[in-house]
This record gives structure tokens, sequence and C-alpha cells, in this order.
């Protein structure tokens, strides 16, 4: 299984990108694909074309609602994410029919995301296994690396924007995944719609290996502004074409 996390600050297209890497990956024959939405906003499944409510399927956070809150389970004892394994693979997975979809969802308490991270970490590290391709698409922000939902993963994927904080956040994020203990292959960076050719020089300034921009497709900007799933695109789509290119140069394709 090759195990890829999207990272980056808010609105570079991590949630696009993902989508669009599924789509490329479906295309070619490339499955299994498990795709994980990290992301509380829950936005990957309509990318995707991936109607959860219509099918029955539950997100992580909201299992251990109806288990812990409006349930009669109890979070002491044996661990609430050990507890809740089977109801996330019997209820808490969209199967497609080129690829399979987990969500975080919602928090379901006040506080932190400690305890859906903790039993999504689970989940992934006993049945994942199958899938050919893992695909996380990440919330903004540093934090999730510091939970480690994935501690083992092949390529970590900062994708950056058309700002000066969002080439600052590689540098942090790239320090945050050393110092949790993140163990990857390969940290690379690559563009977000909003880079153009000007700005390049940027990211290679990085000093991490630059892979390469998506291609600002007007196409792909409407299916994400109308809500219409990735997969509906035309095989032909130049912003496709230019995920396909990233994929390779991220050294991810045999």
């Amino acid at each position: 299984m090759i195990r890829v996390v999207l990272v980056g600050r808010g609105g570079t297209g991590k949630t696009t990108t993902v989508a669009l890497a599924a789509r490329w990956l479906c295309d070619h024959g490339k499955g299994p694909v498990l795709l994980v939405d990290a992301d509380p906003d829950q936005s990957l499944a309509e990318m995707v074309g991936a109607d959860l409510t219509g099918a029955g399927v539950r997100t992580i956070a909201e299992l251990l609602e109806e288990t812990f809150i409006s349930g009669t389970g109890t979070t002491t004892g044996v661990a609430p994410s050990e507890r809740i394994e089977g109801r996330i693979w019997e209820e808490g997975v969209f199967e497609g029919e080129s690829f399979d979809l987990i969500a975080l969802g919602t928090k379901w308490v006040e506080g932190c995301y400690c305890l859906p991270d903790a039993a999504l970490k689970r989940a992934l590290g006993r049945f994942a296994r199958p899938y050919t391709y893992l695909l996380i698409d990440s919330p903004a922000g540093l934090e999730h690396l510091n939970r480690r939902v994935a501690d083992e993963v092949d390529l970590v994927i900062d994708l950056v924007g058309a700002s000066k904080k969002s080439f600052d956040h590689v540098a942090r994020a790239k320090r945050v995944a050393d110092e949790s203990n993140v163990r990857y292959s390969r940290f690379v960076v690559a563009g977000g719609f909003q880079v153009d050719p000007t700005m390049e020089e940027r990211a290679i300034a990085t000093g991490l290996p630059y892979i390469g921009r998506i291609e600002n497709d007007p196409l792909v900007a409407e299916f994400t502004l109308d809500g219409r799933s990735i997969f509906e695109l035309p095989a032909d789509n130049a912003g496709l074409a230019s995920i396909g290119r990233l994929l390779e140069r991220a050294g991810l394709l045999s």
C-alpha cells in the first residue's frame, strides 16, 4: 500500500487535489483506492460523488457520538477507539465502484479531536492494507501532524498557494512532522491552483523537492463551485492530466 498525505494551509486546494488524484488513479487501473477525509469540513465526499447519508454511512465522529454519548457505551475500560473499530468497518466505509471512503466527521464533543483521530488511526492500521493507495485529505494547520493519524507514510505533499504564509508553512510542517516522529519516505512541495509559473521559484527555494503545479483548469473550478463530482470530468481534462504528471514526479507510479 502506498500512503499519501496532503498538507498545507487552508484554501490551497488540498481536497480538490485528493479528488483529482483519486480519479486519475482509478482511471489508470491503480486501485483499489481508499480515501480518508480527515478534515472536519467534510467536502471530499461531495467532490468524489459519495453520498454518505444516502448510503447510510456514518462518520467516525457520528459513530463515537452514537456509541458513547446518545448510546449506553462508556469510555472507561477498553479504549473507545478499539471498541468502535468493528462499527467503523461495518457502518463507516462508503464503498464506491472505484474507491472506498472514510470520513472523520465533525467534532463529537467539546475539546480536541483526540478520540476520533485515535479511532481513525487504529482502524487504518488494521484494515487498510488491501488497498493499493491510501490518500489522506488533512485539515488546514499543523496539529493533525502532532496527532499522527498516519504515523508512517510514503509521501507527504505540502500544497502551497499564492501567499508568503503558504510557502512559510512548508518548513514548519516538515519540522512538526520530524519532531512528532512521523515516518515518511519523501516530503515534497507542489503548487496549488493559485500558483503560476512566476511563483515556482519560491517553491523551489523551500529546499524540498518541487514536483510541479496543478493546472488551474476552469472546468475543475466550475465543478468545485457547483458541487459536481470530479469523477464526471472529461477524461482528457487538463487539470486531471496535470495530477498524473505530479504523481509520476513524486515517484508514486511504477
